[in-house]
């Protein structure tokens, strides 16, 4: 019978390479994401990370033939409403799995690796009854919007962003919140942890997850965030945990920075230092103390001012690491852009807060989470195979190949269906019936012969 050769794989066949490759099936069930009857978890959720390369829908795709048999709306519903299944440990497992086996090796140990950290809008804004629903401040249009505040924090070397774990964050304050947490949850659950969590502040969520991060072996010692969470209480409290800190300052007034023991805010520090002359990108930088941590510890910082290139204006930098020169601190802070990067290629692309619209909260954190790894398979085949394409286009291409595998496939049947009545009707022996096989697709348009790769000796 005909076989396609492995180089020309199709979309199931690279998830299902991936998913043996890196034990999903194990990570899933020391997760407790497990099914208790019917179709196994290992199908289902690799009919979840290939759903969103077919470009339908969930409803689409189970009414059409090409849905695997055995799956139905229900059982895909189930493992996402799941209450017991810890996704956070998931994501995590999988994670430094792919970090410390596949990309540290190709990462020089002189290479500074960090911890990113950002949230960004998961809009729901045409929902009413979505559990823990809030009102949420979108940093872009100034507006409040109905939705969640995802959390991220992800690992980079410069060269590739990998997720390691996210929240999804509701509101702490009670007159935000639009709609109730279920309350007949056993407090035992991992679904009633996300959701306590959900309500509590941004900043001591990210130093759990942080200390998530610190137990794995990633070699990730600096953390970079934005000015949102620059907040020297929680920069100390990081610092406990053995995390550097380089982050983006906003000058509030309310906010002082202790220099020769007297307190500066923001913009009094930058009147007091001297500027470099001329049109120097890095215009000052100073060592300051932001105070005592938990251990009576003094935490001291450097502080680097940088021209704006779009004003006049200046930008101020913080770095606990203060072995490193102003400009190392510059280029490191560079690096936040790949959560950026990713947080467009979820929403654009990969179906973030579009291909569900489940009133579960289980459900969105366990949607997101897939997306998540479905964004490691692209930012892995993209590394590994030092692919120049961009992730966007990585993912068009993979949709491509799974329009022409469909092609290729019911090709390679046909011929095989011929190859059979060769057979068995004209009474020709199996070398007969592979020579006229052989010459019919010789005589075949080449775009055919491409994608119409054969095993030997069909195309000799």
């Amino acid at each position: 019978m005909p076989k396609i050769v492995a180089g020309f794989t199709s979309v199931e066949n690279r998830i299902r390479s991936f998913f043996d490759h890196q034990s999903l099936g194990l990570l899933l069930r020391q997760s407790n994401i497990r099914k208790d009857k019917g179709v196994s978890i290992d199908t289902v959720f690799q009919f979840l990370l290939a759903l969103v390369f077919t470009g339908k829908n969930l409803f689409r795709l189970l009414e059409s033939s090409e849905s695997p048999e055995g799956i139905s709306k229900d059982s895909v519903y189930r493992l996402l409403n799941s209450v017991s299944a810890n996704w956070r440990r998931f994501l995590s497992l999988l994670s430094t799995r792919v970090i410390v086996q596949q990309l540290l090796p190709l990462t020089d140990d002189s290479v500074i690796k960090v911890l990113i950290a950002d949230d960004t809008l998961y809009n729901r804004d045409r929902s009413k009854r979505v559990e823990l629903l809030s009102r949420v401040h979108d940093h872009n249009t100034g507006r409040y919007l109905r939705g969640f505040r995802m959390l991220t924090m992800g690992w980079s070397d410069g060269h590739s962003f990998v997720p390691m774990a996210l929240s999804m964050l509701s509101s702490a304050k009670k007159s935000n919140r639009l709609a109730p947490m279920r309350d007949d949850l056993d407090k035992r659950t991992n679904g009633y942890k996300r959701r306590q969590e959900s309500m509590r502040k941004s900043t001591d969520v990210l130093v759990d997850m942080v200390a998530l991060a610190m137990m794995a072996e990633t070699k990730a010692h600096h953390l970079l965030v934005d000015s949102w969470f620059a907040f020297p209480a929680t920069i100390r409290r990081l610092h406990v945990l053995g995390m550097h800190t380089i982050c983006m300052l906003k000058d509030t007034g309310k906010v002082t920075y202790n220099l020769e023991g007297c307190p500066h805010t923001l913009k009094e520090l930058y009147r007091s230092v001297r500027k470099r002359c001329g049109r120097a990108k890095i215009l000052a930088d100073v060592s300051v103390s932001i105070g005592m941590d938990e251990q009576g510890i003094p935490v001291t910082a450097k502080i680097i001012f940088v021209r704006d290139r779009r004003s006049k204006k200046w930008l101020a930098l913080l770095s606990t690491d203060t072995t490193l020169t102003a400009e190392e601190i510059v280029k490191l802070y560079g690096r936040r852009w790949d959560i950026e990067t990713f947080f467009k290629m979820a929403k654009s692309f990969l179906n973030l807060a579009k291909e569900f619209q489940s009133r579960s909260f289980d459900a969105l954190v366990a949607h997101s989470t897939v997306v998540c790894c479905r964004y490691i398979i692209l930012e892995l085949a993209r590394r590994t195979t030092k692919d120049p394409r961009t992730l966007g286009t990585l993912f068009y291409a993979v949709c491509d190949e799974l329009r022409q595998i469909s092609f290729t496939e019911a090709l390679t049947l046909l011929l095989t269906g011929l190859e059979e009545t060769l057979n068995n009707v004209a009474g020709l022996c199996k070398e007969q019936s592979q020579l006229l096989i052989q010459r019919f697709v010789e005589a075949l348009p080449r775009v055919f012969r491409d994608r119409l790769l054969l095993l030997a000796p069909l195309c000799g």
